[in-house]
Order: C-alpha cells, then sequence, then structure tokens
C-alpha cells in the first residue's frame, strides 16, 4: 500500500467519523463508547424523557356526561301551551257552571253576569290570547304549501275554528234575551282545541 493511498483511506475515514459526530452530539448519543448496549440504553432513556415531556405538557380533559336537556319553565312556546290549556280548564267550568234546563214559560231571569257567563267570557279571552301567542311564537312553523295534513297546519285550523266555534256560542247565547241552544256548539270548539293541543304537544 503506498503511502498516498493511506493518506486517501486516513482522510475518508477522518471525514466520516466527522460527519457522523455531527449528526449524532444533538441525539445525546456517546461516540466514545464502543458498547452498542450503552447507545441503546441512552436512546431508549432520550426516548423516555421525550415521552414524559410530552405528556406533562398535554392537557387530558375527561368528557362530562352530557345532561339531559330540560326546556325553560317560561317561553314563548310555554306560555302559548299554558295559554291554551287553560282555555279547555275555563271551558270545562263553563259547562259545569251552565244553569239548568227549563220549561218555557219556568225559566228564571238570565244572568248575564253570573258564574258561568262570567267563565264564558273568560274562556273566549283566554283563547284569544292562546292564538295571539301562538301565531307571534310559530308564525314560521305553518306553511300552507305544505297542505292541511301537515301537523303545525292542522294544530293552526283546529285551534283557531274551536275558538271560532266558542265565540259563536257565547255571543249567540249573550245576545238573546231568552235561553238558547248554544253548549253542543262550545263543547264542539272546546274538543277541536284539545285535539289541536294534542297534536303538538
Amino acid at each position: 500500500m503506498t503511502w498516498k493511498y493511506k493518506i486517501y483511506v486516513a482522510f475518508t475515514a477522518l471525514t466520516v467519523l466527522t460527519t457522523y459526530a455531527n449528526a449524532a452530539a444533538p441525539l445525546g448519543f456517546d461516540l466514545h463508547a464502543s458498547n452498542p448496549v450503552t447507545l441503546h440504553t441512552k436512546s431508549f432513556m432520550l426516548a423516555a424523557n421525550e415521552s414524559d415531556t410530552v405528556l406533562a405538557n398535554t392537557s387530558i380533559q375527561v368528557a362530562k356526561p352530557t345532561e339531559a336537556f330540560e326546556p325553560p319553565l317560561f317561553s314563548n312556546r310555554k306560555i302559548h301551551q299554558y295559554f291554551g290549556i287553560s282555555t279547555i280548564a275555563l271551558a270545562g267550568l263553563t259547562a259545569l257552571t251552565a244553569p239548568e234546563d227549563c220549561d218555557e214559560g219556568n225559566c228564571p231571569p238570565r244572568n248575564v253576569n253570573g258564574v258561568h257567563a262570567t267563565f264564558a267570557k273568560a274562556t273566549i279571552a283566554m283563547a284569544a290570547a292562546t292564538i295571539a301567542t301562538g301565531l307571534y311564537t310559530h308564525w314560521d312553523d305553518f306553511h300552507f304549501d305544505d297542505g292541511w295534513a301537515d301537523p303545525d297546519n292542522l294544530h293552526v285550523l283546529l285551534g283557531v275554528s274551536g275558538a271560532a266555534l266558542m265565540a259563536y256560542a257565547v255571543n249567540k247565547s249573550a245576545s238573546s234575551s231568552v235561553p238558547v241552544s248554544h253548549a253542543a256548539v262550545a263543547e264542539a270548539g272546546a274538543v277541536l282545541m284539545v285535539v289541536a293541543i294534542k297534536l303538538t304537544w
């Protein structure tokens, strides 16, 4: 082996070792350690330290169980519902306080301000409030293009028709100087409102 070749081999080996040292130094390898097990152990320790650092800097958030949604006690929708139920309750009280039927000629004087009449007027006022709050709250919920079979449209149709029938019955009785038959019409209106409430409740 000539001296030129020896110099070339030595220079090449020195270049490789220098390059390897520069690449391995940031990783924490000890180039002076001749035992490969030592190099492997130090590599493992470095990986473990990095894992501990990542875990320490990572905030683990535990998901809380989702609570069941409870609608508020008072909202526009709830107030509309309460008004509708109150209308039916007042209609029931109106029917319970109706005077007994009398034979012609034996009827007591009509009392347009008695308990029955007062409950009847309160029923109509509550029905009007129910319709008003329903239109205000659910104006965007019903569309005539969907047809009357749509539950929202049917709710409106039955509710308004029921209120109109009850108002007609009350007005018919209040406008007459003698007792007139109006209970059946009022009860039919109340039934329609019950069905309307049931459709969407």
